[in-house]
């Protein structure tokens, strides 16, 4: 029998040692298959609720677009009363028309703001509003312009405050404000936007109105066709000629000098304050 001493080590031993740490194809096979169960355990439960949540929405959307579509077409919805407030001068009658709400239309396919277009194609109407009320009730509140003086163009015309005409006036009235005159027919129309001399006449008016002096009641006529500007006509039949800038500081000097020809008693023709610093005034012959 053989005996063997010494300690044991690669180099004395016979052979090559096994290396204990290798794993078997057995085991190496189990740890393999145990790893997918581990994927497909986690895997699976997430395309799971992805696959629930897109079923989810496509009925959701579904469902949203089956009532949208009834919301337009249903007769719940059709207008059947379309009420108009604020109208004065205009007939209600005349904005339904303007508005062209059809009987029936559907209340959410109604395009509030090309309403509001449509109104305001009408010359008195200054702003308008489209309040719709369910089920089948829409509102139409306009707000007209408010007649501010006349302008003559062949016959009289009623001018807001921005210089909008709003239409002829056929009856006999007393303006409580100066007439405009020298502006062609072609330059006003029936209503609606007006041309650039009845909007200075307009504008020359203001000015007398900020300046807080009586002038507004002493002019009865102002008279725009002249290229000097604006030529002005008191109740007492003074011309004065205003010229084209600085409105306002020319009234200022005006009112003025009617106060001093009025204290001087003497009749005059016309007053000139066209030019910087001065005033020049003609004595009316005897």
């Amino acid at each position: 029998m053989v005996t063997r001493t010494g300690i044991l080590s690669p180099r004395h031993a016979p052979g090559e040692l096994g290396d204990m740490a290798e794993r078997s194809p057995l085991i190496t096979g189990q740890r393999v298959r145990h790893r997918l169960r581990r994927r497909l355990g986690r895997t699976l439960p997430a395309a799971l609720r992805v696959g629930g949540i897109l079923l989810l929405l496509g009925s959701t959307a579904a469902g949203l677009a089956a009532a949208v579509q009834w919301l337009f077409t249903s007769p719940h919805f059709a207008v059947t009363v379309v009420e108009v407030r604020g109208t004065s001068r205009l007939t209600a009658a005349e904005v339904r028309e303007a508005a062209a709400i059809s009987p029936g239309q559907n209340l959410f396919r109604l395009n509030a703001e090309e309403v509001v277009a449509r109104l305001r194609q009408l010359g008195p109407v200054k702003r308008a509003e489209v309040i719709r009320s369910f089920p089948n009730r829409v509102t139409v509140v306009v707000e007209e312009r408010v007649p501010f003086t006349l302008a003559q163009a062949g016959r009289l015309y009623w001018l807001d405050e921005d210089g909008v005409s709003l239409g002829p006036e056929p009856r006999a009235v007393t303006p409580r404000l100066p007439v405009i005159t020298g502006i062609r027919p072609e330059e006003i129309r029936t209503a609606g936007e007006s041309g650039a001399r009845a909007r200075g006449g307009v504008a020359l008016i203001r000015s007398m109105l900020r300046t807080g002096s009586p002038l507004t009641r002493e002019i009865s006529e102002i008279d725009m066709s002249g290229a000097d500007g604006p030529v002005l006509y008191t109740v007492d039949g003074i011309e004065v000629r205003l010229g084209t800038t600085d409105w306002e500081d020319r009234l200022g000097r005006l009112d003025g000098v009617l106060t001093q020809i009025r204290s001087l008693g003497e009749p005059v023709e016309y007053v000139d304050l066209r030019f910087r610093g001065q005033v020049v005034f003609k004595p009316r012959p005897r």
